[in-house]
């Protein structure tokens, strides 16, 4: 029998997979196999992870935000100063809030005086 030419099929779908491993180390850049499954790995923590981004810069948020507001002493608590805010209907998210807290306190001091003198009324 005469010898079979493969296709081209294979080898760009190695070469496509050996080019996303391309900066792991060892053989997880180099043997077809563990790269295949290094990439697999790679995509599963990459889908986690992208949820886990939001979760932790909320929580990062919310961390500045109730140290400013304690160390403000209007409302003592972070969950305190947010339903006020709400009830005022101020309409500034976590991030927002957070940025202001480190950057510009007196703006911060501003903002919770403010909702603090219409809660008084």
């Amino acid at each position: 029998m005469t010898r079979v030419r493969r296709g081209y099929t294979a080898r760009r779908r190695r070469t496509k997979i050996r080019l996303f491993a391309s900066t792991f180390r060892g053989a997880h850049s180099r043997l077809t196999r563990t790269t295949t499954q290094q990439k697999m790995r790679a995509l599963v923590s990459s889908h986690r992870d992208r949820g886990r981004k939001k979760r932790d810069f909320r929580r990062l948020w919310i961390a500045r935000i109730n140290a400013v507001t304690r160390e403000n002493k209007v409302f003592y608590s972070y969950s305190r100063f947010i339903h006020n805010l709400y009830k005022r209907q101020l309409l500034l998210n976590r991030k927002i809030l957070a940025q202001i807290a480190i950057s510009n306190k007196n703006c911060f001091y501003m903002i919770s005086n403010k909702i603090f003198k219409e809660i008084i009324k």
